[in-house]
């Protein structure tokens, strides 16, 4: 930053500062409906006690009813079991958080039970970007292209019939050489095209 002659003191006073800012940005009042939710959890490294050890970080990112999209929440803890799921999405609700109608995340049962308990009322949509992964994990290196645009092509279909069509297509293709990756699309299917229930307008962005 061309900064030089930063004393220990003032990076302590920069970071209290900054500590400030982002505690009142999480614990702020969330206002109007927030119809379509994202969920997910990435891992980083931090220092506890003079080690350096692996934490989670879960983020959810709502659209509102203007189409504002806007990161909600933000919590960092020790494991992604469900009782960490559930309290962040307890503490988002008593923010109040409300409207939700789609929540979309990967397929991790703990989240998963969490949104079924905690935001009543909503779907639930498994991602398609960790489906995609999932798949590509079962088969060799050289197959993996092919199993994403089989996939991406289940969701460009106009119509729910259409990509239900596609998608037992796409089984059928699969399962004679990496049968797993039926048995995943197969699991799958129920959750995976929850977007078609909502705006063709809104679908290209939830789907």
């Amino acid at each position: 930053l061309g900064m030089s002659g930063v004393s220990k003191s003032q990076v302590s006073r920069l970071c209290g500062e900054l500590d400030e800012r982002v505690g009142a940005f999480l614990n702020r009042q969330i206002e109007g409906d927030w119809p379509y939710l994202w969920i997910d959890a990435t891992y980083v490294k931090t220092r506890e006690a003079g080690r350096i050890v692996s934490v989670a970080v879960i983020v959810a990112v709502g659209v509102n009813t203007d189409g504002q999209r806007e990161v909600l929440g933000l919590k960092v803890g020790a494991s992604e079991a469900e009782p960490f799921w559930t309290e962040f999405l307890r503490s988002l609700n008593r923010r109040g958080l409300r409207g939700v109608k789609l929540v979309i995340s990967d397929s991790h049962a703990g989240l998963v039970k969490a949104v079924r308990e905690q935001l009543l009322g909503s779907s639930w949509q498994r991602c398609r970007v960790h489906l995609t992964r999932n798949a590509q994990d079962l088969v060799p290196r050289s197959a993996r292209s092919m199993v994403a645009s089989a996939i991406r092509l289940v969701f460009e279909q106009p119509s729910e019939a259409a990509a239900r069509r596609q998608l037992d297509a796409v089984i059928d293709t699969v399962d004679p050489r990496f049968p797993r990756v039926a048995e995943l699309l197969t699991d799958a299917e129920p959750d995976l095209l929850a977007h078609f229930a909502f705006p063709e307008t809104h679908r290209r962005q939830i789907r």
